[in-house]
């Protein structure tokens, strides 16, 4: 043949050979093992025994916390925690007899003894990560074996070895779902395998995939294989990795192998593969674009392993302080949500299209970050993240402080295994090494331990408060705002006050005061008892400094930060219910207003992108009421007309937030026009670029059902899960906001009901009466192993009911075995398309240089106060006459704008005035705030400019209910009472002054 025939033959050929080789049968076989366990609660030695009888025992399908009822019923101190057991009958034929045999656990709560056939396999106690046992020694093929798990739940685990607690097994934030809450699966391979990414059990860090070389305009990157490959045969073995990459769309894009590599028996290694490969889709923000990318394992022409990891590519970097992805700026603006990211009724054990759901929501009200909080999430959130195209901040274990000793260690060591585990999950761009301030040389380990497992994933190892760090790649704050020219500074958590999401304001029903509800700590806790509005409102009051000081306002910026916390949980509270409050959705993640505040805010990667309008509450008053109407908006100017009427322009504050004071009620129409950009060809000069517009609904006349989120193929596996929602609309079918009525639901079919929540006794949890809060509720039901139709019917008195139904399909399990994967065939989320070419922010203030300061006293610190470091500050001996220093600049500029972090920023007033020369430029005494003042003042040229204390000042905390959990009430580092007492002190930590850019 040819030459040239055969080339084209074999460019034919080789595309539908690599996709055969993809799809081919697997010498690997990787089942799902959450089928048919058993379980028992208590403790009983015999348990482990082969022939124990356990027909008594409840069948369960795992997922499973013990303990799933108690969750949002009871606080989070009283989840029971006691010894549990789980035992489960499955068969491997003959046919695998040679074959290595391991099981994976997702993780266990919270130490876990395994048994096979009466022989202990092993033990894992962390609580958290996944673990890995070979089974391989104690299989029994074509014969029946049992896996015996005993757990031991207590809070007060120790370590068998050492006696230590972990730091992590907290009762204020670790909500404890005891026994096997995450998915298991059974792995089968040749003696001559790929290893499992399960390090602290196994000793095996399996396959890593990564792409160098980005060339983003061009979609174009260098992909990588490594992974690590185990000889347990008894013959030498000559090895290469072929790699194939395959699109979203089920098409090869690319096929590459590495060089060949001698493996003797009883030895491993890692086999390595890269190419340059284009066209691709990079992963981005609400673009979970993923490929399936098969690491298969020749010797010769002969497979003997093959697996397919699901991941994607995107750049990262992070510098001046911001954060990068795809080349474009992006501000992080998210949630710090709980990793037990729970459900009432259920824990976190929830099904994979239920956590879609949940983490599509952030994505949806423009969230682009969640950060978990204390420790790891689970696989199944973590690939969920990866298809709805949210990033991850991402922890291993650790409470609010540093440790020391073998509580340290065992923080590294479960770092070590989350990186191992986790490592090819593209939504992941920064490793938390702690939740607050960790020691330098603790910082240093934890990015050695980055930098052994995951040196190529573009991802930031960092800290909360490593603000001075030189080790830190990230840093941030807590409750307040920071700024850098170096590394990004994140607010980790920058809001937890509660609000319930039934009580709408002091007008409505339930007519729940702003701030009523009992102490907490034998403090004030109004903060904790907020209403929608006020919690709305406050909402836009702390992402202000945050939006304010975003990329393009000068040099030192923040890089944005995580509302604590998404969804109400079932941890730490302090206000009138027995779980937090804190979510912008509640439990069931129906949405409060500050849910749709922080969507209009988010709409953008960093400016405003696009423009959204939200008119906070409802309308649906009684006759004579008059309220302050809000409005959420970025707008300059938002008008609002009721019934055709103009009201007149809103006052703006805080970035967004528009306010109509002494509004009468009437029944109608209520919009809210937000005008932008000038329009000639408009009679007003304005146009129109958003709206919002609420209507006064009539009488509750029905029930409406309907599902929420995806919900095709529902597996009759015992694990799957519906969730349907339940509004009282009128006649017009509109939801009406103010009304409460019960609701009573009935089920039929092969389903079982985990219901919802509600205020009242035990939360309504598992109730088949719920009340329609705000006149909507949600409920949970989850499948049977039973396939069919169920139906549920939804009554309440004086509404006409309603009805839905729907299918469940067969889910196959043979010999408690099972070839559906959870989570397989969920699709990606690509709503926001790929990263934008374009810049995402467009520059307004430039930062003046600062080339020297002087001053009366301390003259060998005056370099502190603008040396980008918040750790360190000027200040004078106390004495008015000398509060006063002067900066002065690189050059003659204009300058229009001055930000300072004054000592003291919650609580201090400090009275000052800024000039130029003889010239005053501003006046007046300084508010207290949440780190940062500005300062605008007509422009001037100038080369310096002096701050001069003026007078005695004030202090007076503005900000007393922000408070961390472990009583630190001041989280203003330089904050010294006897020092505030002195009025005459003038404290700066930095000082900033700008030019405008145009």
């Amino acid at each position: 043949m040819p030459m040239k025939k055969l080339v084209v033959l074999l460019c034919i050929l080789l595309p539908a050979y690599s996709i055969a080789v993809a799809n081919d049968e697997n010498p690997r076989q990787t089942y799902n093992f959450n089928a048919e366990w058993k379980l028992m609660i208590g403790d009983n030695k015999e348990a482990s025994r082969p022939a124990f009888n356990d027909e008594e025992w409840k069948t369960i399908t795992l997922p499973r916390a013990f303990n799933e009822n108690e969750a949002f019923r009871i606080s989070i101190e009283q989840l029971t925690d006691t010894v549990v057991w789980y035992r489960k009958h499955f068969r491997l034929p003959t046919s695998d007899k040679g074959k290595k045999v391991f099981i994976e656990f997702e993780g266990v709560r919270f130490g876990a003894d395994v048994y096979l056939n009466g022989h202990h396999m092993g033990s894992h106690e962390n609580g958290v990560m996944a673990f890995g046992i070979d089974l391989t020694s104690a299989i029994r093929y074509n014969q029946d074996n049992i896996i015996a798990v005993r757990v031991d739940n207590s809070w007060q685990y120790r370590e068998k070895a050492t006696g230590s607690t972990w730091q992590w097994n907290n009762k204020n934030f670790n909500a404890n779902y005891g026994g096997i809450p995450k998915n298991v699966f059974l792995h089968v391979t040749g003696p001559v395998y790929q290893t499992l990414p399960l390090y602290s059990s196994l000793k095996t860090t399996g396959t890593y995939i990564y792409a160098r070389e980005f060339d983003i305009p061009n979609r174009s990157a260098s992909i990588h294989a490594e992974s690590e490959v185990k000889n347990e045969s008894n013959k030498e073995q000559q090895l290469r990795l072929e790699v194939l990459v395959v699109n979203d769309e089920g098409t090869e894009i690319a096929r590459f192998r590495g060089n060949t590599t001698t493996l003797l028996p009883g030895s491993s290694a890692t086999l390595l593969a890269s190419e340059t490969v284009n066209n691709l889709h990079f992963w981005s923000w609400g673009y979970g674009y993923l490929y399936d990318v098969y690491t298969i394992l020749y010797s010769k022409d002969k497979v003997l392993d093959k697996i397919k990891t699901r991941t994607g590519f995107r750049k990262t970097e992070f510098r001046d302080g911001m954060v990068y992805l795809n080349d474009r700026v992006i501000q992080l603006k998210g949630y710090a949500q709980r990793t037990s990211n729970e459900w009432p009724g259920v824990g976190m054990s929830v099904a994979p299209r239920i956590s879609d759901y949940s983490n599509r929501l952030i994505v949806e009200g423009n969230g682009n970050m969640v950060r978990w909080m204390h420790v790891a999430p689970w696989k199944q959130d973590v690939e969920s993240c990866d298809r709805v195209g949210l990033m991850q901040m991402f922890p291993a274990g650790d409470a609010e402080k540093d440790a020391k000793g073998r509580q340290w260690e065992q923080r590294v060591e479960l770092m070590r295994d989350a990186i191992i585990y986790n490592r090819n999950n593209p939504s992941i761009v920064l490793w938390e090494s702690g939740n607050e301030s960790i020691s330098e040389e603790h910082m240093a380990e934890m990015k050695a331990i980055r930098d052994r497992y995951d040196p190529h994933g573009g991802r930031a190892s960092g800290s909360r408060e490593m603000l001075d760090s030189k080790e830190a790649e990230y840093g941030g704050e807590m409750l307040y705002i920071n700024k850098s020219a170096r590394i990004p500074m994140i607010a980790t958590e920058y809001s937890r006050d509660e609000a319930l999401r039934k009580y709408w304001d002091e007008l409505t029903p339930p007519y729940h005061i702003n701030g009523a509800g009992p102490l907490y700590r034998n403090a004030d806790a109004s903060a904790y008892n907020r209403n929608q509005d006020s919690f709305a409102k406050e909402a836009v009051v702390r992402w202000h400094d945050y939006f304010t000081w975003r990329a393009g306002r000068g040099k030192r910026v923040s890089s944005g930060g995580m509302n604590i916390i998404f969804s109400d949980t079932n941890t730490h509270y302090r206000g009138e219910e027995n779980y937090r409050r804190s979510g912008e959705t509640d439990a069931m993640r129906i949405a409060k207003d500050a849910f749709f505040a922080h969507q209009v805010m988010w709409d953008g990667w960093v400016d405003i992108e696009n423009y959204r309008t939200h008119i906070v509450g409802h309308w649906n008053y009684a006759p004579g009421v008059i309220k302050d109407i809000l409005v959420v908006s970025p707008s300059d100017h938002v008008e609002l007309v009721l019934n055709g009427k103009s009201l007149g322009v809103g006052k703006k504050s805080h970035s967004f937030l528009h306010t109509f004071p002494a509004i009468e009620y009437q029944p109608g129409t209520l919009i809210a026009l937000s005008y932008g950009t000038m329009d000639t060809s408009s009679d007003t000069g304005q146009q129109v670029i958003s709206s919002d517009t609420l209507t006064t609904t009539g009488q509750p006349a029905a029930l409406k059902l309907s599902f929420v989120g995806n919900t095709s193929a529902i597996r009759a596996d015992g694990a799957d899960m519906v969730l349907v929602q339940v509004e009282v609309v009128d006649a017009e079918g509109r939801r009406c906001p103010d009304v409460h009525p019960l609701v009573n639901f009935r089920l039929e079919g092969p389903a079982e009901w985990r219901g919802g929540i509600g205020q009242g006794r035990d939360n309504y949890i598992l109730s088949t009466t719920l009340p329609a809060e705000a006149g909507v509720n949600r409920a949970l039901i989850r499948s049977t192993t039973t396939a069919g139709k169920v139906k549920l019917t939804a009554t309440s008195d004086g509404l006409r009911g309603d009805q839905l139904t729907y299918t469940t399909h067969p889910h196959p399990v043979t010999r408690g075995l099972s070839k559906v994967i959870p989570g397989d065939g969920l699709p990606s989320n690509l709503s926001r398309g790929e990263t934008p070419s374009t810049p995402s922010y467009k520059p307004t203030l430039r930062s003046a240089i600062i080339s020297s300061a002087t001053a009366p006293v301390n003259q060998d610190k005056v370099g502190y106060s603008y040396d980008d470091n918040e750790l360190t500050e000027w200040a004078n001996d106390g004495k008015l006459s000398t509060g006063t220093i002067t900066y002065h600049f690189d050059r003659t500029m204009q300058l229009a704008k001055a930000s300072f972090k004054l000592t003291g920023w919650r609580s201090r007033s400090y009275e000052i005035e800024l000039l130029a020369g003889d010239q005053v430029l501003w006046s007046g005494n300084t508010p207290p705030s949440l780190g940062y003042i500005s300062m605008n003042f007509e422009p001037v040229r100038t080369d310096s400019v002096t701050v001069r204390l003026t007078g005695a000042g004030s202090g007076n905390d503005a900000f007393s209910g922000i408070v961390e959990l472990a009583g630190h009430v001041e989280l203003d580092g330089f904050r010294d009472p006897k020092g505030m007492d002195n009025k005459g002190n003038l404290r700066i930590v930095e000082a900033e002054f700008y030019e405008p850019t145009n």
